[in-house]
């Protein structure tokens, strides 16, 4: 009996090794993909042809590139004029594909700055995030949130400058409660006069440059001045300034004399995991430090796993003049050459060996290791509560992403939709999504149709961009906030979009809405419980409530970006700066609608067209 033919496509050495004929040593990136056409792993080549021809060979490779190699059905290639283009280019592919063997840095959230505004008499100082598009002086950036606010506290203490925004600023009539407190001088109330907040605001500045020695050497003559003038209340407040510095001063902890501007980057490998220890020295200050947990495989290397995280790590965020690395990475001139072109200036790299900067990396590395040692712990008792979760509710095998979903409104108005994830590694907060509210047809405050909007959009958008569910994309389970009839929505929308495999369970509060009472619901039982002890229970509550607070800050951004919204907002080449230029002309969007082209054109930043533009939306809606 003749076979049939097999038409499995091939896959492993010898695939790659037919692509060597067609390729060059020129500079590159390369893609390796598996039989469906997933890219497994992304590289970048010096010399495309020598890279690819040692992957064409069928010995002499560890168990992780052997297995790459194995799973190749077809390899895509580009190239570049210099290999520092193909390193750009090969982080960027990373990043955007996410490949199964390449190290990739799972969470690359922007970091905050603390601005200081120059577009006001009396400038405000203030958190900022993001594009530096406001005018001022941005100094920065913190490891976190919480770095930041530590350090617009102190310099309120230290130096009495306001944080209130403009429109608060301009409504004050008499010194709000920070001005009793002594944390802020009111300049909205003419406390202090134009100069001397000047000065305050520049040695605020003189301090977050570093300066901090000389600033007190010059306060402390000013006081001494001061007092032999008999100016003693003058005397007084520059004592108080001069203490508060110092206890600044004495709180930061870690302030190297030897390092002005850099980045302490150290990495810690155990079991197969990692942690990088990032800290970020700047103004020969501690701004603070945060940890990352890139996933990485069982036989890398550390050059390459610190060589990988640095590319992405640097993709959207400007590097320091110098990085100081626990371990040397294997392309050091290429990674030099292209921070440098990012920062438009020389960029160094390197390992001490001794001194403080080696005492800086040995703290770091400490860091790390403790952070990977916790993480690992907390990943153990993560697993146990999964393990836990799946016996209490018979599930098939212990849920890998668990997706909680919640609703906040107020009597219907600014509805937002909120979804959060969960897995071993605990909640995935890059994984967590807020749905506004679309349906015009919805009664105020219908939970339920809230709740088949998020879930339809959800799962409509999972069918079309994942149907095979070959991604970690599709949950294992779903939490609901709600009791039975939650639970029915939930299962008439999932039955409508024809998937039957992913069990819910409704979380409702039990006799008096007391924690710890809970019911469940699930389709086709009756309700249940648990034990008020049970490490599961709380585990459910902790999810529960982390979906509710996610949904409530989503809810409230979403309120005050109503209250704060103008008819301003619809036209197009009016920007936050010309909202404000014509609020503050006019007094009111009502003012702006009645004004004449004339008065239009009197704004500053409003040229004839846009004046003509304004008129026009406003008069055009009758």
């Amino acid at each position: 009996m003749t076979q049939p033919p097999d038409t499995t496509p091939a896959t492993g050495h010898e695939v790659i090794h037919a692509y060597l004929r067609t390729l060059d040593n020129s500079p590159g990136v390369y893609r390796m993909l598996d039989t469906q056409s997933r890219v497994l792993y992304v590289g970048k080549a010096r010399a495309l042809k020598k890279r690819v021809a040692n992957y064409a060979k069928p010995m002499g490779h560890s168990p992780r590139i052997a297995r790459m190699i194995r799973e190749t059905a077809t390899m895509m290639f580009l190239t570049t004029r210099t290999e520092t283009e193909a390193l750009l280019l090969e982080q960027n592919l990373i990043k955007q594909l996410k490949p199964r063997y390449n190290v990739l840095l799972r969470d690359d959230k922007s970091f905050p700055n603390i601005l200081v505004t120059r577009d006001h008499a009396f400038p405000q100082i203030m958190k900022h995030r993001g594009a530096k598009t406001a005018k001022g002086d941005y100094f920065g950036p913190f490891a976190s949130a919480g770095a930041v606010n530590r350090t617009l506290n102190q310099l309120q203490r230290v130096f009495l400058l306001r944080n209130c925004t403009d429109a608060t600023f301009e409504s004050r009539t008499r010194p709000c409660l920070l001005y009793q407190i002594k944390r802020c001088s009111a300049p909205c109330t003419g406390q202090i006069s134009a100069a001397d907040y000047a000065a305050s605001v520049n040695d605020a500045m003189r301090f977050l440059k570093g300066d901090s020695t000389e600033l007190q050497v010059q306060l402390a003559t000013q006081m001494t001045q001061a007092a032999e003038a008999m100016e003693f209340e003058r005397a007084a407040a520059l004592r108080d300034r001069i203490r508060a510095l110092t206890n600044v001063q004495s709180a930061q902890g870690i302030n190297p004399r030897g390092v002005r501007e850099a980045d302490v980057i150290a990495l810690h490998m155990e079991g197969g995991q990692a942690c990088v220890q990032v800290f970020f020295i700047r103004a020969n200050q501690n701004w603070g430090n945060k940890d990352y947990y890139p996933r990485i495989g069982p036989d890398i290397e550390p050059p390459e796993v610190l060589e990988a995280f640095l590319g992405q790590f640097y993709d959207q965020k400007d590097p320091p003049p110098q990085l100081i690395l626990s371990h040397m990475i294997d392309n050091a001139d290429l990674m030099i050459d292209a921070l440098s072109q990012k920062l438009g200036r020389k960029v160094e790299i390197l390992v001490p060996q001794r001194g403080e900067k080696a005492e800086l990396i040995d703290g770091a590395l400490r860091n790390a290791r403790e952070s990977l040692a916790r993480r690992m712990a907390e990943g153990q008792a993560q697993t146990k509560l999964l393990e836990g979760l799946a016996d209490a509710f018979t599930l098939e095998a212990p849920p890998q992403r668990v997706e909680v979903y919640d609703n906040s409104h107020i009597q219907g108005t600014d509805a937002v939709g909120a979804m959060i994830v969960a897995g071993p590694d605990g909640f995935l907060k890059s994984q967590y999504r807020k749905f506004n509210i679309r349906g015009t047809d919805l009664t105020p405050g219908d939970d339920f149709g809230m709740m088949k909007e998020v879930l339809t959009r959800r799962f409509q958008r999972l069918l079309k961009e994942d149907p095979d569910r070959e991604s970690a994309s599709w949950p294992d389970l779903l939490l609901i906030d709600g009791g039975a009839g939650q639970v029915s929505a939930v299962k008439q929308i999932m039955d409508d979009l024809g998937i039957d495999d992913i069990p819910f369970i409704g979380v409702a509060k039990g006799i008096d809405r007391d924690q710890g009472k809970e019911e469940f619901h699930r389709p086709g039982h009756r309700p249940t419980a648990l034990q008020r002890n049970d490490p599961v229970l709380y585990f459910i509550q902790r999810l529960r409530d982390e979906a509710h607070r996610f949904a409530i800050g989503a809810h409230r951004a979403k309120r005050a970006k109503a209250v704060s919204a103008t008819p301003l907002d619809d036209i197009t080449g009016v920007g936050a700066a010309r909202k404000r230029a014509l609020l503050a002309h006019f007094g009111s969007a009502k003012a702006v609608a009645r004004a004449d082209l004339a008065d239009l054109r009197a704004v500053d930043g409003v040229n004839e067209a846009l004046a003509q533009k304004i008129y026009d939306h406003f008069h055009e809606r009758g």
